[in-house]
């Protein structure tokens, strides 16, 4: 039985919950439908079935595909032009955080007269955008990470500068999302890894942030338990519904309280996500302890709140052993260089976009570009603070 939730969208939750995206549609008054997904999910046979059924309700479905992960300014751009000349109305936007991301951005775009760069999270830079011309989204997650289905902002990568950049807007935010457990079965369990820890730093990031948003706090701490509990297990049977079930909520909770903030965590991977193409939750893993452990003075008594709930001990080292015990068994990193080629980084340039980035603002303890230099190096060298 599927359930359906309204917090801070409506949500279709449960097992095969994709056989009524055709309903969605309608409840939308969507009548043609742009279907946006990426080049590797396209072909998969879980995917075309679902493009069949669609067509059985949309003679003329229009799909746009023409992207990979990290998508770049250029990718919205093409999927505005099928939008615009296929006579779209809404947008279907399925897959991972670079599908949805992108499938976000061109229901946004396709009527605005500015370009995309003009409309970055930096103050009130979103009212430069007529509201009454952005298009009705739906979204479907076919990963547990990033959470970019019950969010307002796309991540898309400024391909003149290597920057990340986060164009915001609050009707970005997908009308109607659907998720589905079945659609994650198949991640494999290296995807399945990353996707989870990307959900994990968005919760962990959401409940350090400063400031007071009681609602995220809740949904952060129990957007934790559910990775401490199920991801693991979904690494290890990735046919574990129940498991792929948790970290979908996870991931979906991640990026609703992640409203509250984020952190240096995601000011360091941004760059290295824009510049190197490396998986933006594989970074965030990498990152995560040596963040951790830089802000302790200013997050220690938060993280010792907590443990009792996640069935740890009450110190701060309990919650980051657990941290580093997680990335071992999920096989990820310990540092940046095992990732990529750090022999010849610039730092200063890299800590400088870091120090720039608008996840900087809400880490819990001040940062300097010296500082996320400091970071970036400790990364590459394996050392804690």
């Amino acid at each position: 039985m599927g359930i359906n939730w309204n917090y801070p969208t409506t949500m279709w939750i449960g097992e095969n919950r994709i056989e009524d995206l055709s309903l969605a549609c309608k409840e939308l008054n969507i009548s043609n439908p742009l279907f946006v997904t990426d080049k590797d999910l396209i072909n998969l046979d879980l995917i075309k079935n679902i493009i069949l059924r669609l067509k059985k309700s949309f003679e003329n479905l229009a799909i746009f595909s023409n992207f990979t992960g990290n998508p770049i300014g250029e990718n919205v751009e093409q999927g505005v032009k099928v939008y615009n000349t296929s006579n779209c109305d809404g947008v279907i936007a399925l897959g991972g955080g670079s599908g949805l991301d992108v499938g976000k951005a061109i229901a946004f775009m396709c009527n605005q007269s500015r370009p995309i760069w003009d409309f970055e999270d930096i103050g009130d830079y979103w009212t430069r955008a007529d509201s009454s011309k952005i298009s009705k989204i739906i979204a479907v997650p076919t990963t547990a990470g990033t959470g970019s289905e019950t969010g307002r902002a796309s991540a898309i990568i400024n391909k003149e500068t290597g920057a990340k950049k986060i164009i915001f807007h609050p009707k970005m935010l997908p009308s109607i999302v659907i998720l589905d457990p079945l659609l994650t079965l198949d991640l494999s369990p290296r995807l399945t890894a990353a996707t989870g820890m990307d959900a994990l730093a968005h919760n962990l990031e959401a409940f350090c942030a400063p400031g007071y948003h009681p609602m995220a706090d809740g949904m952060a701490i129990e957007g934790m338990k559910l990775i401490k509990n199920s991801l693991i297990k979904a690494f290890t049977n990735g046919k574990d519904v129940k498991a792929r079930m948790d970290l979908l909520s996870a991931a979906s909770m991640g990026s609703t309280a992640f409203q509250k903030g984020l952190g240096a965590i995601h000011s360091l991977s941004h760059p290295v996500n824009g510049k190197f193409n490396v998986h933006h939750g594989l970074s965030n893993a990498i990152f995560m302890p040596y963040v951790l452990t830089f802000n302790k003075p200013s997050i220690e008594n938060k993280i010792i709140s907590i443990c009792d709930y996640l069935n740890l001990n009450k110190k701060f080292d309990s919650f980051l052993n657990w941290i580093l015990e997680l990335r071992n068994n999920l096989n990820i990193p310990h540092k940046l260089s095992d990732v990529m080629d750090c022999n010849n980084v610039d730092l200063d340039e890299l800590s400088l976009m870091a120090f720039e980035d608008p996840s900087t603002g809400g880490n819990p303890k001040k940062l300097s570009q010296n500082d996320l230099k400091e970071i970036y190096i400790k990364s590459i060298s394996g050392e804690l603070f």
